[in-house]
């Protein structure tokens, strides 16, 4: 599979083995990544999108949820919006992959141009990891017909091709997992949908929920996978990210989701994304920052 070559200015920030080259496509709001890493890759963090993806070289370690995925080449990688992941590279000689980042609303019209129901009804793969020659090599087409910026026939019908393919990894309605979140759960959340700009304590949690302390923070983490602190810093980060490539300056964007500075965004931001506030909003923009 062919790999393209990585922006230095996308990599500026990472050891000289590593390299993070981000695109993103004007028309669709798709986000096409190319990414080498070697040791631990990225902190766990989640994306609005529907991520799609290809390991091209190594092997790829991830959680997704609450299970350990070992990625190989050839393979397809299949995170549904909202699902926490990590990254790690287990070998020295770390991995390649190349990812598609999906927005749901071009989801939503492309199931309805293509009648896809099952795209339509999305709520999640029934696999993260697929061994699926076509299915790869239609993600890793359609990446670089994006990436590589194709006319727009190759482009559609790439595009296109990887959805219908797609449609068949979703499951069924009749097989969803009931929601596990109980109002009390879902009140302290929406509080922090809210209120994510500011200095939210656990008490204000309580007083929402009405739970105490240590059952709210037990069943919000069995129902949404992580700690309430852990799920409102990633609640910023995809807010931020959101601003960050509409062409939000780093430090308004800092301030409008409730981290300290900018150098605080920063930090958490390239933990998460391997990649600084400022070359993401250049990524997606052409405008330039400080970072």
């Amino acid at each position: 599979m062919e790999n393209p070559s990585p922006d230095p200015a996308s990599s500026s920030a990472l050891p000289r083995r590593e390299w993070v080259d981000l695109r993103r496509d004007d028309e669709s709001g798709i986000e096409s990544i190319s990414a080498h890493f070697s040791g631990h890759a990225y902190d766990p963090h989640a994306h609005d999108e529907m991520l799609v993806g290809v390991t091209l070289q190594g092997v790829q370690r991830f959680r997704c949820g609450r299970a350990l995925h070992v990625s190989t080449p050839g393979k397809s990688i299949l995170i549904e919006p909202g699902a926490i992941h990590d990254g790690h590279a287990p070998h020295e000689s770390g991995f390649t992959y190349a990812m598609l980042y999906l927005p749901q609303p071009w989801l939503a019209a492309m199931a309805e141009h293509l009648q896809l129901p099952a795209v339509s009804r999305f709520a999640a793969f029934d696999q993260t990891l697929h061994d699926d020659a076509p299915l790869a090599q239609a993600i890793h087409r359609a990446f670089l017909a994006l990436h590589q910026r194709e006319g727009r026939l190759a482009r559609d019908e790439s595009l296109d091709r990887m959805l219908v393919l797609l449609a068949g990894r979703i499951r069924e309605p009749g097989r969803q997992r009931s929601a596990t979140a109980s109002p009390a759960l879902q009140r302290a959340r929406e509080l922090m949908h809210a209120k994510l700009a500011e200095d939210l304590s656990l008490e204000d949690l309580v007083a929402c929920s009405g739970l105490d302390r240590f059952r709210l923070t037990r069943q919000f983490s069995a129902a949404f996978g992580s700690s309430p602190h852990a799920y409102l810093v990633q609640l910023r980060l995809r807010v931020a990210r959101r601003l960050l490539a509409r062409g939000a300056d780093p430090a308004q964007v800092a301030a409008d989701t409730g981290f300290a500075d900018q150098s605080h965004l920063g930090r958490w931001f390239r933990r998460a994304y391997r990649i600084t506030p400022a070359a993401y909003r250049r990524a997606c923009t052409n405008v330039l920052a400080g970072s």
